[in-house]
């Protein structure tokens, strides 16, 4: 996929126009170099980190001659994949569908539901209604691997 193709994916999920998306896009990834550049990491959360490295100067060699060439100090741009995009590339989580776009015309207006039906609609929400109010608990911090510890004869 490159970036006209971005393009026409979002454009088409979202309802905008390709010019519109392009322009967010444009202005995106050049908010995004500029942050780099200037060495501050930019982090999208679930998807990565984008930050600026430093590579030392050092000696090379030339392949053609094997003579002894210096290479100077550099600064270069460097990614680091998140969490939930390596749990996504690996097929072990699903990528989540984008939210549909609001329906810019009323939807017409649905007929009345059998008695039955409508008790247990009014029942479903109560039910939702008690469970948001119940405190939120804390996850479970993850623990790590425990390591080997060896034993010494002293």
């Amino acid at each position: 996929m490159n970036k006209q193709d971005l393009i026409e994916s979002v454009s088409t999920q979202l309802g905008h126009s390709k010019r519109d998306v392009t322009d967010i896009v444009e202005a995106t990834l050049t908010e995004l170099k500029r942050a780099v550049s200037r060495g501050e990491k930019v982090a999208l959360s679930g998807f990565g980190v984008f930050e600026r490295a430093q590579r030392n100067a050092r000696m090379g060699r030339n392949p053609q001659t094997g003579e002894a060439v210096k290479i100077k100090a550099t600064k270069l741009p460097k990614f680091r994949a998140g969490a939930e995009f390596k749990a996504v590339v690996s097929g072990a989580k699903k990528v989540a569908a984008p939210a549909k776009p609001a329906a810019k015309k009323a939807a017409p207006a649905k007929k009345a539901a059998p008695a039955k039906k409508a008790a247990a609609k009014k029942a479903a929400p109560a039910k939702k209604a008690a469970a948001k109010k119940a405190p939120a608990k804390k996850a479970p911090a993850k623990k790590t691997a425990a390591k080997k510890t060896t034993t010494r004869k002293r």
